[in-house]
């Protein structure tokens, strides 16, 4: 009867997690976000269709999930322009040799799937649409498999550069550091004498006043305290 009962409140537990938490996110930031991808979706499209006419493939689909990430997201690691252009890249010749090689579709998904990943991990170049560019190679029909290497610079290269350079534009028009990490010569933010406990709630205040950030407070919480636990050893040495 006990194993039952911890049972059933093991699945209410699981069950309430699939419930998402709100978004700590500024409503103008949420703004932002929404007309920046629309805008650098748009100009993108426009811009390769103008230099690549209706000659072959003009667009990709991943662009869009991109855009996601470079205008919801800019100050995620994965939403930078290197991440967005090398990892589109590292994916586009992957997938283009792998479709090559492999006469098996599903085969060649997985094998693409996992060596893109690899590769973009070591370059530091991460970004999940990336992926989808690695599929689009193996997948994208007999329009794809004739471009063969050529699709890596234009489509994929094209959109990504084009679609990086306006993230660049509009986020700092819109007053977003962005590509978000300081150089080696800028000011780091100064250590912080923490002289009070610091709740969920408080973060998700402090989380709505700004950008939306790839964490969740219960995540950022936890890492507080093992940050402020890594701190108080240091100072024991």
């Amino acid at each position: 009867h006990l194993r039952r009962a911890s049972w059933i409140t093991s699945l209410r537990t699981f069950l309430a997690r699939l419930w998402p938490h709100p978004l700590p996110v500024a409503k103008k930031q949420m703004a932002i976000a929404s007309i920046g991808a629309g805008l650098g979706l748009m100009i993108t499209s426009l811009t390769s269709h103008w230099l690549l006419g209706e000659v072959n493939l003009w667009f990709v689909a991943p662009m869009g999930a991109s855009a996601v990430l470079l205008f919801g997201l800019p100050n995620s690691p994965l939403a930078q322009p290197w991440s967005i252009v090398g990892g589109n890249l590292v994916a586009g010749v992957i997938g283009v040799t792998t479709a090559m090689y492999v006469p098996y579709p599903a085969v060649a998904c997985g094998i693409a799937a996992c060596l893109a990943i690899a590769v973009m991990f070591q370059l530091r170049c991460l970004h999940p649409p990336s992926g989808a560019v690695a599929l689009t190679a193996i997948l994208g029909g007999s329009g794809v498999q004739q471009l063969g290497y050529q699709f890596i610079l234009s489509p994929v290269l094209l959109n990504s550069a084009c679609l990086a350079l306006l993230a660049i534009i509009f986020n700092n028009l819109a007053g977003r550091r962005y590509p978000h990490p300081l150089a080696a010569n800028e000011p780091k933010t100064n250590p912080v004498a923490l002289e009070v406990p610091i709740t969920r709630d408080d973060l998700h205040q402090a989380l709505e006043n700004g950008q939306l950030l790839d964490i969740d407070e219960d995540d950022l919480q936890q890492l507080l305290q093992r940050a402020e636990e890594i701190a108080r050893r240091r100072q024991q040495l």
